[in-house]
């Protein structure tokens, strides 16, 4: 038995959606696109939706939306995936890092504070795992201080937060539809915003600058002549990955179910086990589990983190590490000089951290299988 770290979870539904726009003949951005962008802000109860290539490029054009400039400054959390902070460099503004709450995974509210300078414009909060962020608290900081707040929801569909769709709450709000996400279209992305002007701005940005109606030059419709605007990007959705969206958007509240059972059976599992400690959950939010980022005790164990991986390997399960905290790559080192030290919170959860598979789609024998390993590893090297 091999149980994958992530599989997508794609029935009929996505086949035949892709199959009738594959014979429409419609396959760049056009009506599918537009109609997965109506769907995605009725679901999110946004204003505005306006779908990219992906969750890299949503975060760019939101930073581009509120205009952040050369030698600005944005606070991102130190534990995220390099496309959180890279767009920042974008933009020849500075990724400033900031640790994170130990417990959640989520970025430290006190560090955010202390972060903040003159030359700070936005925060980033990054919702670890499919956990929101203290958005109350983001919030009353970023307007105290006159600060937007760009919500990295790449792992946080669906999730809420006091009752509100991750989605509806910051100023902008960034999604990934990327192979292993909660939504997977293969690639692709989506900017949640209340303002009407910064979602127009942001389609014209996504599609060279060019004036809002170009991509319908080639339809019944449309005209040869159009108006590039300002310099822009190649960042456009294709009717292919809308196709495969709304297929997925349409199932994501039965995909979450499958996640949360996964996600319940792991915790009821190694809640008591001495050796691991289990993601913890806030009682006034709900996670969409797009990670079950299990910690390991290294006190109580024989083994570290990447031997327990490597024994977990061998008997035929994936995992992964989310993440390696930027502050240890070497760009951000080089670039910013940032180091070990300045991270106390997020080196100590790296040591621990193993994400265990929790897709939709598994089996009750598969999610077993994983628990029983685990537990029996835990039991094998226990010191």
């Amino acid at each position: 038995m091999y149980i994958p770290f992530h599989k997508p979870y794609i029935t009929e539904d996505e086949v035949s959606g892709l199959l009738d726009t594959v014979r429409s003949g419609w396959l760049t951005m056009g009506p599918k696109t537009f109609e997965f962008e109506r769907e995605f802000l009725s679901y999110v109860g946004s204003e505005h939706a306006v779908a990219v290539n992906s969750g890299t490029s949503a975060l760019h054009l939101a930073l581009k939306a509120i205009d952040l400039k050369e030698g600005e400054e944005v606070i991102v959390p130190t534990m995220t995936f390099t496309a959180t902070a890279e767009v920042v460099c974008y933009c020849n503004a500075k990724p400033v890092l900031v640790d994170i709450d130990r417990t959640t995974g989520n970025i430290d509210i006190s560090a955010v504070e202390k972060a903040i300078t003159p030359r700070t414009r936005a925060i980033i909060p990054v919702h670890y795992g499919g956990l929101p962020c203290d958005m109350d608290q983001i919030s009353d900081i970023a307007e105290a201080n006159k600060l937007f707040v760009i919500e990295d929801a790449a792992h946080s569909l669906p999730a809420s937060y006091k009752g509100k769709p991750v989605g509806s709450i910051g100023d902008l709000t960034c999604f990934s539809f990327y192979a292993t996400k909660p939504l997977a279209a293969g690639e692709g992305g989506m900017v949640t915003t209340e303002n009407e002007e910064w979602a127009e701005r942001m389609r014209i940005l996504r599609l060279h600058g060019i004036s809002k109606d170009a991509w319908k030059r080639y339809s019944n419709g449309g005209s040869w002549y159009y108006e590039v605007l300002e310099t822009g990007y190649k960042y456009n959705m294709t009717d292919l990955q809308a196709s495969l969206g709304l297929s997925q958007l349409r199932k994501l509240d039965k995909m979450w179910e499958m996640r949360k059972h996964i996600a319940q059976k792991y915790t009821e599992a190694f809640s008591d086990v001495e050796q691991l400690i289990t993601p913890y959950l806030n009682s006034d939010r709900v996670s969409s589990y797009h990670l079950y980022a299990l910690k390991i005790n290294p006190g109580v164990l024989n083994i570290d983190r990447a031997e327990f991986i490597e024994i977990l390997k061998e008997r035929g399960i994936g995992t992964s590490v989310h993440f390696i905290p930027l502050h240890r790559h070497p760009f951000y080192q080089n670039a910013f000089s940032y180091g070990v030290e300045d991270f106390p919170e997020a080196e100590w959860v790296y040591e621990r951290i193993i994400s265990l598979p929790i897709y939709p789609g598994m089996s009750e024998a598969e999610v077993g299988y994983v628990i029983q390993t685990v537990t029996d590893v835990c039991e094998k090297h226990r010191k």
